[in-house]
């Protein structure tokens, strides 16, 4: 199982300190150039807007050509690009991964995702229920703009009406980066597989066993792909929130706050789309100060949930290495995955600690699983 690096580039507040943000960034060049050295084999973002605080990474592609000219060997992964319309053109999305795959010689992974965050969504004018139909096309035209020897094709769709035209540059890897797909539900796993794509799940309140479900879903799925691509990507990854200390009392001490403000912006997040399942309205009709309590999360009360929750579930991975490998041998004994994406950038954690914890899983954890 290969190891990478997954990130928010999370800012404590004031959101508005530019100092902050800065610091972060050249943190998070550091760290990626330290992992790379550590033996992690790979470097992923989000793409997130609106979000001050929790998630400052709202131009990957910027960082991303900063990290290639750092490293030498790290994989650079969109985690994911959202593909809905007007977040991204796909045009525009095959030109900056395949710019990226020249620069860094051969090393993009190109995750894609639909989003489901309302702030996000309502800020672009992007209407919920056709997220999923706009990645869909969007993928269509990133999959005929690659799969095409000279980056000649045309498109005419619901979405998008591109008369013929040659798009350059196309990539270096032969016969493009492979493409991956963000996923939550069953039927999203299922999907991705079907598709020929690369799985991205999550642990966030999912335990192993469930994880483990998923995700033989998508095997069972992907072995039967009619690829969207040029190739079948058939391997599955999952991010979860990682830290490592030298002991563990200290690793629980350093994570708490980073870990559960995260979780609890996860549910507040979702929170309109559950309560629209639930209720059968529109997630762009709930209003956010109605006052509902989001009571059941993948089947568990996030009232519920605090550090020692999410560490007697599995959900977090977080000690001294040997408690680290335990963990992480549990997970990967439901779900028998390819790659472990690790969260380790929160607010709340000094630069130096961070560091420690790249270090410290390069030393003792990613050997064992080697």
């Amino acid at each position: 199982m290969d190891f990478g690096l997954f990130y928010e580039v999370q800012v404590a507040s004031p959101f508005k300190h530019r100092d902050r943000e800065r610091q972060a960034f050249h943190d998070v060049m550091d760290q990626a150039v330290h992992a790379e050295q550590a033996g992690f084999e790979s470097f992923w973002t989000v793409e997130h807007h609106f979000q001050p605080g929790f998630s400052h990474s709202s131009a990957p592609e910027v960082l991303y050509g900063a990290i290639s000219q750092r490293t030498s060997a790290l994989r650079i992964g969109h985690g994911v690009a959202l593909l809905p319309y007007p977040y991204n053109h796909p045009v525009r999305v095959a030109e900056r991964a395949a710019t990226l795959d020249i620069l860094s010689n051969g090393r993009v992974e190109l995750g894609t995702g639909k989003s489901i965050t309302l702030t996000e969504l309502g800020g672009f004018g992007i209407p919920y229920d056709e997220t999923s139909a706009m990645w869909q096309e969007a993928l269509e035209v990133i999959t005929a703009i690659w799969k095409s020897e000279t980056g000649t094709f045309s498109h005419s769709g619901k979405y998008f009406d591109i008369p013929e035209r040659t798009v350059v540059p196309m990539p270096v890897q032969d016969p493009h980066p492979p493409i991956w797909s963000a996923c939550t539900s069953l039927k999203s796993h299922v999907e991705a597989g079907e598709k020929g794509l690369g799985l991205l799940t999550f642990t966030v309140l999912v335990r192993p066993e469930e994880v483990g479900r998923r995700v033989r879903a998508y095997r069972e799925a992907v072995a039967r792909a009619e690829p969207m691509g040029a190739a079948v990507n058939d391997k599955a990854a999952t991010f979860t929130l990682v830290h490592c200390a030298d002991t563990d009392e200290q690793a629980r001490e350093e994570a708490e706050a980073g870990f559960m403000s995260y979780v609890q912006a996860q549910i507040s997040s979702s929170a309109p789309v559950l309560e629209a399942r639930k209720s059968g309205r529109r997630p762009e009709e709930i209003d956010a100060d109605e006052g509902f309590q989001v009571t059941d999360f993948e089947g568990i009360d996030p009232r519920d949930v605090d550090l020692q929750y999410l560490i007697d579930n599995g959900m977090c991975v977080v000690g001294s290495p040997d408690t680290c490998v335990k963990q992480i041998e549990r997970l990967q004994r439901e779900a028998d995955l390819d790659k472990l994406l690790c969260m380790m950038q929160f607010w709340s954690l000094p630069h130096d600690r961070t560091m420690h914890a790249i270090e410290l899983l390069g030393k003792h954890v990613i050997p064992c699983f080697a």
